[in-house]
């Protein structure tokens, strides 16, 4: 014990020494290496895909006016619908309106993408107020009513106002229906466009997070919620990017509109139409598109019959938009359950098409009989940059019979009547 002593007190003042004893002059540095260039930055989402033959092209998207513009500079005389039809503006100065929803009192909202706020119109005997009635939101494009709420679909979360019609100048706090649908703050088609079912459930969309990538599992889809309950699930798989989507008022089945991938050629792959006459139908992205076109990245070794088709191919490049069934009684009887959609126009495209409403007749079996344009005038030069002059978003059946369509490119809705 004593021999241990000992040698750990000779242990402790040998370390003592050592501590301290002054330190070693540290060794001159050489030359420091040469700083690194950081890496570039990732391309914009509506850049990937885009191949290294086309790495030059002056192809863009276009972007909205954010101020809006009021309607007396823009040449609306220039709209044109068919024989008996009249088209006018209904109000403007809303900034990037798209996506439209009707309260129970004839409140029209509007929500938007690249913005925060969603607006509230309401209508005193012809004179139109533009309310408004949230700021600060993340990207609310989506807007649906029923019983009394709106709800609102931001990027990554809906939220539901109660008795928001009494209270438009004092709106209710929030109430989440469900949140965390953006987990991964994705680059791409992250706007949601948002509608009621029959079955009273909230439907929605979630888009591939860029031109051309695969999708995590919950992207590339179409959703419902309950909003009494918050419990979601998946009704539709393989869907790029659907911005609009509507009911069948005869079989209660749902019909959508769909974007197919940019930069494969100037003419294809289609936009497409859509009916889902099941839950869980895949309709092929990322591998199949407008259902009969493999994709060149992610097509080999698949095949196109493995996914449901669409209903109809509606152009290249065309973008469709809000989609609704006319369900009025001012239009011509033939006009009943036929499909407007809103063609917010090409720009992946050397000469750009769309920039209408186009529609879309059904025969009684349910399939698409004929399409043709029912407003137009927007587009001015298929060859020019910017090729027009105003962007139809989404449509809307009023009360009344007539339909509203929205053009987030000049925050304008216009009012589309008939008159024997």
């Amino acid at each position: 014990m004593k021999h241990f002593a000992l040698a750990l007190a000779a242990a402790w003042i040998s370390s003592l020494a050592f501590a301290q004893q002054p330190a070693t002059p540290a060794t001159p540095p050489s030359t420091p290496p040469p700083t690194q260039a950081a890496p570039p930055a990732p391309a914009p989402s509506w850049q990937q895909g885009r191949p290294t033959e086309q790495a030059t092209s002056a192809l863009h998207p276009f972007a909205p006016i954010l101020t809006g513009r009021p309607a007396a500079e823009l040449p609306v005389d220039k709209l044109k619908v068919p024989p008996g039809f009249k088209v006018e503006v209904w109000v403007d100065r809303v900034p990037e309106a798209r996506s439209l929803a009707l309260g129970d009192g004839g409140t029209v909202f509007v929500g938007n993408r690249n913005l925060t706020d969603v607006y509230a119109i309401v209508d005193g005997g012809g004179k139109r107020e533009v309310k408004k009635i949230f700021k600060g939101m993340k990207s609310p494009n989506g807007v649906a009513f029923s019983k009394g709420t709106l709800y609102v679909a931001e990027r990554g979360r809906i939220t539901a106002y109660d008795g928001i019609e009494s209270r438009l100048d004092n709106p209710p706090e929030a109430r989440v229906v469900i949140e965390n649908l953006d987990p991964t703050n994705q680059s791409g088609h992250f706007w949601k466009f948002l509608a009621i079912g029959p079955d009273g459930k909230l439907y929605f969309n979630i888009g591939a997070p860029g031109n051309i990538v695969m999708p995590a599992y919950f992207q590339a889809s179409i959703n419902r919620v309950d909003p009494a309950t918050g419990v979601m699930e998946r009704v539709a798989q393989g869907v790029r990017n659907s911005v609009g989507f509507d009911w069948h008022p005869k079989t209660k089945q749902l019909w959508f509109t769909n974007h197919g991938r940019d930069w494969v050629s100037d003419d294809m792959p289609n936009d497409t139409l859509h009916r889902l006459s099941a839950k869980g139908m895949n309709f092929g992205y990322p591998f199949c598109h407008q259902g009969d076109f493999l994709d060149p990245d992610f097509g080999k070794g698949r095949s196109c019959k493995e996914f449901d088709p669409p209903t109809a191919k509606l152009g290249p490049h065309i973008a469709p938009l809000g989609m609704r069934f006319y369900n009025g009684t001012m239009f011509p009887a033939e006009y009943r359950n036929n499909i407007f959609v809103a063609m917010h126009g090409s720009w992946n495209r050397t000469t750009k098409i769309g920039y209408n409403v186009t529609r879309v007749v059904l025969d009684e079996k349910g399939n698409v009989a004929k399409m043709e344009p029912f407003l137009e005038g927007f587009l001015t030069d298929a060859k020019a940059d910017p090729p027009m002059w105003g962007r139809p978003v989404d449509v809307l059946v009023m009360r009344d019979g007539a339909l509203l369509v929205s053009d987030d490119y000049n925050g304008i809705i216009y009012r589309v009547s008939y008159k024997k």
